[in-house]
């Protein structure tokens, strides 16, 4: 039985869980597969930290290079993390024709193009299925398993420190601040937390996902970024009494041959498959052209998950499969659409002063700007005191919203800043 020497970059909360799955199941991996992995070295700038895996020392080393460059090691396994030193080091491996296993999105995300035409001249697949959704398989079954279909739209809550954050809003009506701390004392969520609750990481991944289903890679300036930061938990209220919950969601969709790409809070329908993702939970809604709609569901983070992925790359690249690099370089570049022609509904929230004729002023700039009304809602208060209204919207372009949105601010009767967030119906 032939074995496969894997070179692991970084021993942190992944890494280790990557020996230690390679250490519990090596044995049924090679009964599966013929192929044995083996954990050749191990290098990481702390080798004395108790990782909660018993390794040998002797292959441990502070030294990535001597990893990269080692003949005997066929595998490389990127889990450093951030940017620039990943990069090199996965160029490197790559242009030494060893095929690279990371889980790095960001690292996609911002230096995709150049590592995937570093693997196509090479020969050496680059494998990156834990970048996206954790230990979900979502990546693998949209290279193979939906080969065969052109993919319509995705719809992904892929960021579990914000779902985990709207789940405790929801259920135990905490704030958005108390909800965050709790999330961070529980380590699913980073401190600072600005990559979750910005939509940074989230776009990462979407960047990743739209890649590989369009078949060119994506720039992160393709897509609008809106986070949950400061997110009141009287929309989560409302939304709730409209039938709907707020879910942090990547947007890619096909329309008249141009991508949509967008990353923000959005309403979903109860009803919907999204809406029951509670937690730190991620999942992928894909609908493709012959199979429908299908739905990936798991577990996004966490040492076992993603290591969970990153084995199971480590198995197809030790199997001599190629990668998708080609795949992902099929075009040039996407068709992106212009996110002022996005054409979307909206929730609307107003404050509004308690006179007459508010309502009449708001729905004239609405209507002035192409905007139709579906359903409000307004709470009674106190007489003399602000209003809350809210507005469901039937479908607009975005430049209409922002031209209108402008004008609702300069309204006497307006105080405070709307707020406004898109309505995914899943058509």
């Amino acid at each position: 039985m032939k074995k496969i020497k894997i070179g692991i970059l970084g021993f942190g909360t992944v890494g280790a869980g990557v020996v230690e799955g390679i250490l519990k199941n090596g044995e049924l991996m090679a009964q599966r597969t013929g192929l044995f992995p083996v954990i050749g070295k191990i290098a990481d700038l702390d080798i004395k930290t108790d990782r909660g895996v018993k390794v040998d020392k002797s292959l441990l080393t502070t030294d990535a290079l001597s990893v990269i460059n080692d003949p005997e090691i066929d595998v490389i396994v990127e889990l450093i993390g951030g940017v620039k030193v990943a990069k090199d080091f996965v160029l490197r491996a790559l242009k030494n024709g060893k095929p690279v296993v990371t889980a790095n999105k960001a690292l996609l995300a911002e230096a995709g193009r150049e590592l995937f035409e570093a693997s196509a001249k090479s020969g050496a697949g680059l494998y990156f299925e834990a970048s996206v959704g954790g230990g979900i398989p979502v990546l693998r079954a949209l290279r193979d398993g939906l080969v065969g279909n052109k993919i319509k739209s995705m719809y992904g809550i892929l960021n579990g420190t914000c779902n985990y954050i709207l789940t405790r809003m929801e259920r135990e009506g905490l704030d958005f601040d108390a909800a965050l701390a709790d999330a961070q004392k529980l380590g699913y969520a980073e401190t600072p937390p600005d990559l979750d609750i910005d939509g940074i990481d989230t776009a990462h991944k979407a960047v990743v996902l739209a890649s590989l289903a369009y078949g060119a890679p994506v720039s992160m300036d393709a897509f609008t970024i809106e986070g949950i930061r400061g997110l009141s938990h009287r929309e989560i209220e409302y939304a709730g009494e409209l039938g709907y919950r707020i879910k942090m969601l990547a947007v890619i969709r096909e329309v008249n041959g141009e991508i949509e790409m967008r990353v923000e809070p959005s309403l979903v329908q109860k009803k919907h498959l999204l809406a029951e993702v509670h937690d730190a939970y991620n999942a992928v809604f894909v609908d493709g052209d012959i199979v429908g709609s299908t739905l990936y569901y798991g577990r996004g983070a966490g040492r076992l998950p993603t290591a969970s992925a990153v084995i199971g790359d480590i198995m197809e690249a030790a199997a001599g499969k190629g990668g998708c690099s080609d795949w992902l370089l099929k075009h040039k570049a996407l068709p992106v659409c212009d996110p002022k022609n996005i054409l979307i509904r909206c929730y609307l929230r107003l404050s509004l002063k308690d006179q007459p004729d508010v309502i009449a002023q708001v729905a004239h700039v609405l209507g002035k700007n192409k905007i139709s009304i579906a359903s409000m809602i307004q709470k009674e208060q106190n007489a003399g005191e602000q209003v809350p209204v809210v507005f469901l919207t039937h479908k607009a372009l975005e430049k209409d919203y922002a031209a209108a949105m402008e004008e609702i601010e300069r309204l006497d009767v307006v105080d405070g800043k709307p707020v406004r967030m898109a309505i995914e119906d899943f058509e």
